[in-house]
């Protein structure tokens, strides 16, 4: 395997062009095969969004126990693969191509394949139990619903973290400038010429006043990419996946994540389009 300062970039194949998991890797042979069939870029998915993966597998792992669904000593072991993968420690071993298949499937192969990898080893082979990336990881689950919900969560998770208090702190200093520059009056301008008089501090004031609504528009989208399409499995019809599952799972990311996560009213919109990532990134320019 050739690699880079950022992890693996790519995967080579025996002199029989046969198609091999270097040994150290915790991905399997679903991973593998991505890598090898998307070789575009150096691109990677970035840190907050295998967090967002991470947390989504731990969900659902969690919500599969408490519904009988999921043996609860399985599930325990895939809870604590996926903090691990929330932690950070194993961003390494996502290796796919951020240009892929288009509902991102190889993506989410990668998180099932590094996450049941990590669970077989808290469970231990005395066990006897096996786990398996599809029938135990992605139960319920399809990569239709979860690269969705994951892109969301990272996206709102941005904006909560990061976007909101810079926005706030910028609103603060330019109401304190508006304040300072009050008593000094210019000329104010329009279409380029001189108008009549304006004060400094009202100039500031109306800086203060735009980043003011922009903080209100981002949090409507916020609160856009907090309706996430988990549970709605391949098509949005929820094949396969316990009536409970979604609004449980999405219960445990809000705790999580501290944001209002809820289940949509309407699976097929949910994966038929992006627009709620749409209207957040009209929101942000």
């Amino acid at each position: 395997m050739k690699t880079n300062s950022d992890g693996p970039t790519r995967v080579e194949r025996d002199s029989m062009g046969e198609m091999n998991v270097p040994s150290s890797a915790l991905y399997g042979a679903s991973t593998q095969r991505a890598a090898l069939n998307f070789p575009i870029s150096t691109l990677r998915y970035p840190r907050r969004f295998i967090k967002a993966l991470g947390q989504v597998k731990l969900g659902a792992a969690e919500t599969n126990a408490e519904l009988g669904l999921i043996d609860p000593e399985i599930a325990a072991a895939i809870v604590k693969a996926a903090q691990e993968v929330i932690d950070g420690k194993h961003d390494t071993h996502f290796v796919v191509d951020t240009f892929q298949t288009g509902s991102g499937t190889s993506t989410n192969m990668n998180a099932n394949e590094v996450i049941a990898t990590r669970a077989r080893h808290f469970l231990g082979e005395s066990s006897g139990k096996k786990i398996h990336p599809n029938d135990h990881v992605n139960f319920g689950q399809s990569s239709n619903d979860v690269i969705p919900t994951a892109t969301y969560i990272a996206a709102a998770s941005a904006i909560k973290e990061d976007l909101l208090p810079a926005l706030e702190l910028l609103r603060k200093s330019l109401e304190k400038k508006s304040k300072e520059f009050w008593n000094i009056v210019k000329t104010g301008r329009t279409h380029l010429q001189d108008a009549t008089p304006i004060r400094l501090g009202q100039e500031f004031l109306g800086y203060a006043g735009q980043i003011e609504r922009g903080i209100e528009r981002v949090k409507a989208a916020q609160a856009e990419l907090s309706e996430v399409a988990l549970g709605g499995t391949a098509v949005g019809t929820g094949i396969n996946t316990h009536p409970e599952f979604a609004k449980r799972a999405t219960a445990k990311l809000s705790k999580m994540t501290g944001l209002d996560i809820r289940e949509t009213s309407n699976h097929f919109q949910a994966q038929a389009s992006l627009d709620n990532a749409v209207a957040a990134s009209g929101a942000l320019k």
